[in-house]
């Protein structure tokens, strides 16, 4: 569906469901140069069971309008706006990389409106590499192939997705390259400026859960160490042999922690 969020046309992809006030609300939030699809296993069960869900592009990515935000306090004030539009009092926020520091910062500022917080592939804070800085600056196609790689675990880089004939890695170079020019930088400049998690973890409120990949080159899991020691209410699920890109590398894994997460929230629907 589209919603208009300050002003722009914003899609939200619901997993051919109508929203439906009686259930709870999960949203999902996308990385760097990604859009709406790459939850399309974890935001097509949840709404089969029992949840609105709101698999988002953010501004500039995917079908939304605008321009891309490089700030990650006012890409959280913009999630609060899209969940004012929908009519959404409160929700779940799933974010993976830059959407989990959206998802973090967005828990810590409203409250009383994220009732729980899964963070996916998170370092924080999210430091960006000089190279991807100058490479996505200048729209150089490298800073796309480097993603690629650092992504992706040694495994995953030949092959093994679950359905036959899917081809991680070019699965992913075909999403980044829809980007519009300026969007990698703009994120990758949200994330590298963000200096606010660790504050933003000790404010939370809500249970969180963390799902990081053990060969993660992006976001290496130590990195998330001290954050999950500031969360009053954390638990971590490590997933063996993955990289960057949890929700391909091992689908079923993220969602099987998001189901167990999310549970109390969870009404079957037949």
């Amino acid at each position: 569906m589209f919603l208009e969020v300050d002003g722009h046309k914003t899609y939200a992809y619901t997993g051919n469901h109508a929203f439906d006030a009686s259930l709870p609300t999960s949203i999902f939030i996308h990385g760097a140069a990604n859009d709406h699809s790459v939850w399309a296993l974890q935001s097509r069960y949840f709404a089969y069971h029992g949840h609105n869900v709101l698999a988002v592009d953010l501004p500039g990515h995917g079908k939304s309008t605008g321009n891309a935000l490089d700030d990650v306090a006012a890409l959280a004030g913009w999630v609060k706006t899209l969940m004012d539009a929908g009519g959404i009092r409160q929700a779940a926020i799933v974010g993976h990389s830059m959407g989990s520091l959206i998802g973090l910062e967005a828990a810590a500022r409203y409250p009383a409106n994220v009732t729980r917080l899964a963070l996916i592939g998170t370092a924080i804070p999210m430091p960006v590499t000089d190279a991807l800085l100058e490479t996505s600056a200048a729209d150089d196609h490298a800073a796309y192939e480097m993603i690629n790689i650092f992504a992706h675990s040694p495994r995953a880089q030949i092959g093994g997705n679950r359905q036959p004939g899917a081809w991680m890695m070019g699965n992913s170079m075909r999403l980044m390259e829809r980007s519009a020019n300026g969007v990698l930088h703009a994120d990758f400049t949200a994330c590298n400026s963000y200096r606010g998690g660790l504050d933003a973890a000790t404010k939370t409120q809500c249970p969180v859960l963390l799902v990081l990949g053990q060969h993660d080159l992006m976001t290496p899991p130590q990195a998330a160490k001290e954050a999950i020691a500031n969360f009053r209410d954390a638990r971590t699920v490590m997933l063996d042999g993955t990289g960057h890109s949890l929700m391909s590398e091992q689908p079923d894994a993220v969602l099987d922690a998001l189901i167990d997460f999310l549970r109390t929230e969870t009404t079957t629907v037949v």
